[in-house]
């Protein structure tokens, strides 16, 4: 006898875990198969990422009783949002007043996130965790998807969802083809303390050679530094120490901020992008990164995971309470549809807005120049991008959507 559950979801994430908690009620038993121990999950490192939620974001999260989990010294109020550019010299803001809010959204810590969704999750009566434990050996039996899992035991399911990573092992045994973007960079990310305060006021700088990220803390001096470069001026921003890297950053940062002191983790991370070329297959859902693994540079990538653990759940659901199978095709494809309409149009700008901003040619300097300047000019073009951040409905990074108007580019499948 194999052990059965009518969903079963690999990987702990807080994709994957806000997808169990968003499906507790709806009568249909979850598995949730985590690699790492429960230890790690209920308190996980600092993995020095922060992520940028939007209002809708954390509507969802509120929902989903993820939300009260998160103390207060672990939310960052995002107020303003900066883009600056050296190579023209040009920049634009965003303003909470454009959107009619008190601010344009909130950072908390990935680890943060990770730990509350747990906390919830781990809660649900519907949902059952196997921790500490490998998932792999997909095969379909008796309309049935079964799991080998690394105690050598194996779980039956009714649909399978794949929330493991944007390198996702289960994608590829599924024959999901996914479209991989590699930028060729790394990117640091650490906490660090400034003389000067972020007043909630977040920054993309853009100059040659290097991309430069500011995301403002709970304190008022702390803030998430993101720097991205080439790998081989990478390593070397990496092999000096504390007193030597707080120089360097504040040197970077032309001392904008003051003195600036490490207060956190060195992490870094390679650059690539991912786009599943479908998120379902025959009783089988692609779900968070494994679907659509964002370029940072739109801070966009959990809202995503997000809206298509919510997108997923509701089809799940309103399938199962109408008497359908709900691992059918229907329920599957209407989520399918929904999530690349979210997430295609964003997806391609990000390529374009990362490539715009990162040439450092004449040609590119002129369209960055252009791009910005027109955004700058067009209140209602601010308060629209604005008013997508701060009401219930996605929007797209607004400097993304000016650098994919200059810069198309043509599809390479179809997002229907």
């Amino acid at each position: 006898m194999h052990a059965y559950s009518d969903i079963v979801v690999v990987g702990a994430g807080p994709a994957g875990l806000c997808f169990s908690q968003a499906m507790d009620g709806s009568g249909l038993s979850v598995s949730l198969i985590e690699r790492q121990p429960a230890a790690v999950l209920a308190a996980p490192p600092d993995d020095g990422r922060e992520i940028a939620l939007t209002h809708r974001s954390r509507s969802l999260l509120t929902s989903l009783g993820v939300w009260r989990h998160l103390r207060t010294d672990e939310i960052g109020v995002l107020r303003d949002a900066r883009v600056l550019d050296d190579a023209t010299r040009t920049q634009l803001w965003f303003r909470h007043q454009d959107g009619g809010r008190a601010e344009l959204g909130w950072l908390v810590g990935n680890h943060a996130l990770r730990r509350a969704a747990y906390l919830e999750a781990s809660s649900g009566a519907q949902v059952r965790l196997h921790t500490g434990i490998e998932a792999s050996g997909l095969r379909r039996v008796d309309g049935h998807v079964e799991l080998d899992l690394g105690d050598g035991s194996r779980l039956r399911t009714r649909l399978l969802i794949a929330a493991d990573s944007r390198f996702s092992a289960l994608r590829r045994a599924a024959g999901i083809a996914a479209d991989l973007h590699d930028y060729g960079k790394t990117m640091l990310v650490l906490r660090m303390r400034h003389e000067v305060p972020h007043e909630g006021v977040a920054w993309e700088w853009f100059a040659r050679g290097q991309t430069l990220a500011l995301l403002p803390l709970a304190e008022p001096h702390t803030s998430s530094v993101v720097v991205t470069l080439a790998p081989a001026a990478m390593q070397a921003l990496l092999a000096l120490d504390d007193a030597a890297l707080e120089a360097e950053l504040a040197a970077r940062f032309r001392h904008r901020l003051g003195t600036m002191r490490v207060a956190g983790p060195r992490c870094t991370y390679p650059l690539v992008g991912v786009y599943a070329r479908a998120f379902v297959a025959d009783q089988f859902a692609l779900l968070g990164d494994a679907a659509v693994g964002m370029h940072p540079v739109t801070a966009h990538g959990f809202n995503f995971g997000l809206l298509g653990a919510a997108t997923l759940a509701r089809e799940l659901r309103a399938a199962h309470a109408a008497g359908q199978p709900f691992w059918a095709r229907e329920p599957l494809c209407r989520y399918q549809r929904a999530h690349r309409l979210a997430t295609w149009p964003l997806y391609r700008a990000t390529q374009a807005l990362a490539t715009l901003f990162t040439d450092d040619r004449a040609p590119a300097r002129l369209l960055r120049r252009m791009s910005l300047d027109l955004g700058a000019r067009l209140t209602p073009f601010r308060r629209w991008v604005a008013a997508g951040l701060t009401d219930e409905a996605p929007s797209p990074a607004p400097w993304c959507q000016i650098a994919a108007a200059l810069r198309p580019s043509r599809p390479t499948h179809s997002p229907g």
